[in-house]
């Protein structure tokens, strides 16, 4: 019996029919593994959806433009031998923990002497605030009161000593 394993290599056994069943279970060749694996194409082609229809950003920044971070939700990684694999199995792992973003996006490439790249991109998965508590926080950031609906702030001069 000859199985061919990832990358080329080529395992030989020497084995009865019999003998050989309990090898394949052993060898990944179960439904439910196949199950799981069309679970996960599905998982990664709606994750890669999301980023590319602009609704799931990963930025390279500490921040993202008018959003309030309310929730960091850790460090998200992936590793492949193919950009995309790694790029989007981080953006699934991420939505997978409940994330809206990735922030401190970084990239970074291994060259191997056989010729091959091994990609490693990690990040952190975080969720934003609601649209009020945003509003809230980018208030209490600025120097300017709030003035009450319908009438116009007040400027306050700031004094600095001379």
């Amino acid at each position: 019996m000859t199985i061919l394993h990832g990358r080329g290599a080529t395992l030989t056994l020497n084995l009865s029919a019999q003998e050989a069943r309990p090898m394949l279970f052993l060898l990944g060749n179960s439904e439910k593994k196949q199950r799981k694996s069309m679970q996960n194409d599905e998982n990664y082609r709606r994750v890669k959806d999301l980023f590319t229809n602009g609704r799931f950003p990963v930025v390279t920044t500490e921040t993202i433009e008018d959003k309030a971070i309310e929730r960091v939700l850790g460090l998200v990684a992936c590793r492949g031998y193919d950009s995309e694999e790694a790029f989007f199995g981080m953006t699934l792992r991420a939505v997978n923990k409940g994330a809206q973003a990735i922030i401190g996006y970084k990239e970074n490439v291994a060259f191997h002497p056989d010729g091959s790249r091994y990609f490693s991109c990690y990040g952190t998965a975080v969720q934003f605030a609601k649209d009020s508590k945003s509003l809230a926080r980018k208030d209490q950031n600025t120097a300017q009161p709030r003035a009450p609906q319908g009438k116009p702030a007040l400027k306050v001069p700031v004094r600095t000593k001379a």
